[in-house]
């Protein structure tokens, strides 16, 4: 590539997923424009702030971040200089309706002794579930999420044919919970366990057992808690790019792609009330699948099949400040439902379950800077259906009052006399926002054994020119699948 006159690359959205594409494209020797509808950076990770509390204002988990430290070193900077975390003690705090509490301990043998003391779980069920996630993720980590799919290259290689052999292993043809009730014998365990299918959005009796993949995730290579909370990731990305000289462009919407004899030739933004035009020799969008075709590509025949499969999940947020402090809570916190399958149920047919699984998040416990002394900051959600034009705004005040009914009876306080600052996020502001299809947080549903495969491809088979990244495209959502995302887009450009 000519470095006096560089080729040119515009990445729509500067999600964590378009970010990551700008640094990778920049170290490939391109001039990297990265335009954004919003004033701010990140999406759906980006904050939350009023009345002296900060809130991460989406994804609240970080795993594996092995994969935002390789972008600094692909520009042979230190990631330390620009980004530090540490490893979580425990995971989570579990509460049952029966009054049965317990923490996740990381370490895999301490996990297992606290499901034994809690439980009475054998660490033999234990110890077979996680070598089981073990040999899942060895089988699919480097044929599902190092490269696309969608290229019979990735089908000519060994490792690739070795894995389709083990193909059996990997449980695709039960479900989730068909698997974890075989495993486990306490069905609160086997709830705990079910829980991970919401990672991705998804139903744990209807998603494959293949995704019993991402416990080993969170416990083999541990949880981690970003300085500064999980805003840190996108600020530390954002700072590296600009310092490589990524071009950002906010409060900029791009209202067309643009191209000519099946080749791209750049993008239209609206500025200023005019159109203008953005010459660019490969585009990347970080945009929602579906919006990049019905919005950005109108005249371009779409992928059908694609765009109308069923959508993941979506989530009902509270960012509460609370002028109290609670010992008993951690980091991460789950409050669960009595009856499990009831919740997905309803979540399936569009409704919020009167009496739904709470996730509680307070980074104020590691980031003290996130709550005034002797308060907490509260990112209070639930899983709830994508938006289908329901009536949010009754729907928002029933579940409000079913949450702190259910938090204040667990915890036993009254809950809302401790509420003194409020946001809500609900599908609607996350389709507004993020231009999440429908307000989902993963883009299509995961409920399919054959969904790993139904994933929009990283690169255009239709645009010389045109790639796909983020959570709904190849390989998912989530903050490690859509920093890989971009990863395999970048290396596929030809």
């Amino acid at each position: 590539m000519n470095l006096n006159n560089p080729k040119i690359a515009v990445v729509i959205g500067a999600g964590i997923a378009g970010i990551a594409a700008a640094i990778r494209l920049n170290a490939k020797g391109y001039k990297v424009i990265c335009i954004e509808a919003n004033a701010y950076p990140g999406g759906k990770l980006s904050e939350v702030s009023g009345n002296g509390f900060r809130f991460d204002a989406g994804p609240s988990l970080f795993t594996m971040p092995q994969f935002v430290d390789e972008l600094f070193k692909l520009h042979h900077k230190n990631p330390r200089d620009y980004f530090n975390y540490k490893r979580l003690e425990n995971t989570g705090v579990y509460f049952y309706p029966d009054g049965t509490s317990f923490t996740a301990h990381s370490m895999l043998e301490d996990f297992s002794e606290e499901l034994f003391q809690k439980f009475n779980t054998p660490k033999y069920q234990t110890n077979y579930f996680f070598k089981k996630s073990k040999t899942i993720f060895d089988i699919t980590y480097h044929v599902f999420l190092e490269r696309t799919i969608h290229r019979l290259k990735t089908y000519l290689r060994w490792p690739t044919f070795v894995s389709i052999l083990k193909f059996g292993k990997i449980d695709a043809f039960r479900t989730m919970h068909q698997s974890n009730a075989n495993i486990f014998s306490d069905p609160r365990v086997q709830q705990y366990f079910d829980r991970y299918a919401t990672y991705n959005g998804s139903n744990p009796y209807k998603a494959p057992a293949t995704l019993q993949v991402i416990p080993h995730l969170e416990h083999s290579f541990g949880a981690y808690i970003p300085e500064g909370g999980m805003i840190s990731i996108t600020n530390s990305l954002v700072k590296l790019a600009k310092d490589i000289g990524v071009e950002f462009i906010f409060n900029t919407k791009v209202t067309e792609i643009n191209y000519i004899d099946n080749k791209i030739s750049g993008v239209n933004i609206l500025e200023h009330n005019s159109t203008k035009s953005i010459n660019a020799d490969v585009v990347f969008s970080n945009m929602d699948m579906v919006y990049t075709y019905r919005r950005l590509l109108p005249n371009l025949s779409p992928p059908e099949k694609l765009l109308n499969q069923t959508k993941s999940s979506s989530a009902l947020i509270f960012y509460w400040g609370i002028n109290k402090s609670f010992p008993q809570l951690d980091l991460h916190n789950f409050f669960f439902t009595k009856n499990y399958k009831e919740e997905f149920d309803a979540i399936d047919n569009g409704e919020i379950y009167q009496d739904p699984t709470v996730y509680v998040n307070i980074t104020s416990k590691h980031v003290n800077t996130d709550a005034p002394n002797g308060s907490e900051n509260w990112f209070t959600m639930i899983n709830v259906p994508h938006n289908n034009n329901q009536n949010w705004d009754a729907l928002i005040v029933e579940a409000r009052n079913n949450i702190i009914e259910k938090l204040s009876k667990s915890l036993k306080v009254n809950l809302q006399e401790h509420i003194v600052f409020e946001e809500i996020l609900d599908p609607r502001s996350i389709e507004f926002k993020t231009s999440s299809f429908k307000g989902a947080l993963y883009g299509n549903s995961s409920n399919n054994k054959y969904a790993a495969f139904l994933r929009h491809a990283n690169k255009s088979n239709q645009l010389k020119g045109l790639y796909f990244c983020g959570g709904s495209v190849h390989p998912g959502g989530g903050i490690p699948l859509a920093l890989l995302s971009a990863k395999i887009a970048t290396e596929d450009i030809s």
